[in-house]
């Protein structure tokens, strides 16, 4: 027999479509955690000023000017 201690021998190496699926999945989290995040902060905003319209408008912090 050959002596398969080259690149290819042993278990196969892992595709590219799992680590695509890998990425896809790990970008899914960071969104879904920043959106959590935001949502924290949003009524951490309310229960600080006790007013619910001015954390509606979006308050000092929104940058979409």
């Amino acid at each position: 027999m050959t002596d398969q201690t080259g690149k290819g021998a042993g278990r196969p190496g892992p595709k590219k479509g799992s680590r695509d699926e890998r990425l896809k999945q790990a970008l899914r989290e960071n969104l879904k955690r920043r959106k959590a995040q935001s949502r924290e902060r949003s009524q951490a905003t309310v229960a600080e000023d006790g007013d619910v319209d001015a954390a509606a408008r979006g308050g000092p912090d929104d940058v979409t000017r």
